[in-house]
């Protein structure tokens, strides 16, 4: 239940006056998007083995500076990161490389003194952890939080902060990728309100904040700053987070960025970096609109959800029209997941029903009854292109159901791939002239100097598109 407090809790907190400024460990786009929902700020995410520390501690401090409170959630359970003998990739990396004081979430179901024997393991199973608060979801009763209370203090533990009870009306529907994205969850202002103020009756939402007092990063002005975490070797290669501005010229580089219902996965310090490096971001929508935006140098399809959207997305024939005629022209074009999906020539639904695509792609995709890929890689391009030179090493995340069925056309693959564990190497994606989609979702403070390379390359191509 810790998607659904720490919503409560940044709607709570933006209720009582405070700017928030949300997080997410780990490499989700899901939680991000409910995080934004809740509290009108977008979600940035920090995971040490994608971005590296520097890229984590610059990311967290540029976007913490200026705010009142910062929200970090965390990801699976608090030591649960990239493999299973080390703490990178994990929440518990985050917060000790971060200093942040962590508030356990514990589902208490038919838990009473066990809570103790439970949270003493996470408080000292790794030092420099700092657990200074816990907060039971699924509590039957006031009676059942005072046990809880009393087991904690009792053993000399960090205290209960908070007592959820099972509230049906609090759940966030789920599917095949986990929760349901906030552009088609249903959920209403009306529904923030009331989980917001479900956490104030419920969360000592005072002592929460003086227990988790610490200092603002970058100006060291006094600051909030938690991480909320459920009870479920650093990337030398991965360099600061640089937004240093560039002197390029905007207009010369227009990159069409993807986004509505169907295709909204975007790290924002991607977005960030491609902004620094002069790279001016315009949004359309697959679903909606009828032609690209005017002058652009390339565009950028992310993932999404596209096999939920098929119908419309095959019954706007006139965008997907206009994706291929970019192409033919010779504009650059990068999709990741759904976006590669959606260049394909046919996707295939969990019915079998078959919808028509872009036809960039001289391939289908087709949905499977199980999860085709989950876990970290580093990519290695295999060709000159929008990400540089040849060998340019990223890192990035796959999770994904759909399975890719190529066509034996001219089309190459774009990464080399190594998994986390160094149990997979394979060649994946395809590269078609200066079109070049896979299932990987690089994470640009991975090698930062990509972005410049993405501004470079759009500017130069853009005398072409014109």
């Amino acid at each position: 239940g810790k998607t659904t407090l720490t919503l409560g809790l940044l709607a709570a907190l933006k209720r009582r006056g405070h700017r928030v400024q949300p997080f997410k460990c780990g490499p989700d786009y899901i939680d991000p998007g409910h995080h934004r929902r809740a509290c009108g700020i977008p979600s940035r995410n920090l995971d040490t083995w994608m971005m590296g520390v520097d890229g984590v501690r610059a990311s967290f401090a540029r976007a913490a500076s200026a705010t009142d409170v910062a929200v970090v959630e965390g990801v699976m359970g608090l030591f649960d990161g990239a493999s299973a003998d080390r703490l990178e990739g994990s929440t518990a990396h985050v917060c000790k490389l971060l200093d942040l004081p962590v508030v356990l979430a514990v589902d208490a179901r038919a838990m009473a003194r066990s809570i103790a024997p439970l949270v003493k393991g996470f408080a000292e199973f790794e030092p420099g952890v700092r657990l200074v608060g816990v907060i039971a979801n699924n509590v039957s009763s006031d009676s059942h939080a005072e046990l809880l209370r009393t087991a904690l203090s009792a053993a000399g533990l960090p205290p209960l902060l908070g007592a959820l009870p099972r509230r049906a009306a609090w759940e966030i529907p789920e599917r095949h990728l986990g929760l349901v994205a906030d552009t088609e969850s249903g959920l209403t202002d009306e529904w923030f309100a009331a989980l917001a103020e479900g956490i104030e009756k419920h969360v000592d939402l005072a002592r929460l904040l003086e227990l988790t007092k610490t200092v603002r990063p970058r100006d060291r002005r006094e600051g909030l700053g938690f991480g909320v975490q459920g009870s479920g070797n650093e990337n030398a290669r991965c360099s600061t987070l640089d937004v240093r501005r560039s002197t390029l010229d905007a207009s010369a580089c227009r990159l069409g960025l993807a986004r509505d219902a169907a295709f909204h996965f975007y790290y924002e310090d991607n977005l960030d970096l491609l902004r620094a490096a002069g790279v001016e971001l315009v949004e359309f929508s697959p679903l909606q609109d009828a032609r690209l935006p005017p002058g652009l140098a390339g565009l950028y399809l992310g993932g999404g959800f596209p096999e939920m959207f098929a119908a419309q997305l095959q019954g706007n024939a006139a965008m997907r029209t206009a994706i291929a005629d970019f192409a033919d022209r010779g504009g650059h074009i990068y999709a990741e997941c759904g976006g590669l999906m959606y260049l394909c020539a046919s996707l295939t639904d969990r019915d079998g029903k078959s919808w028509e695509m872009c036809g960039v792609l001289p391939a289908r995709t087709r949905m499977q009854a199980r999860l085709r890929r989950l876990g970290y890689v580093e990519a290695v391009t295999l060709r000159d292109g929008l990400f540089g030179p040849r060998g340019t090493r990223l890192r990035g995340h796959e999770f994904h159901w759909s399975a890719l069925e190529p066509g034996g056309e001219d089309a190459e693959p774009v990464f080399e791939v190594h998994s986390a564990s160094g149990d997979r190497a394979e060649r994946v994606g395809l590269c078609r002239a200066n079109v070049r989609a896979s299932y990987v979702h690089v994470h640009f403070a991975s090698n930062p100097a990509v972005a410049e390379s993405w501004a470079r390359t759009l500017a130069a191509g853009s005398e072409g598109m014109a």
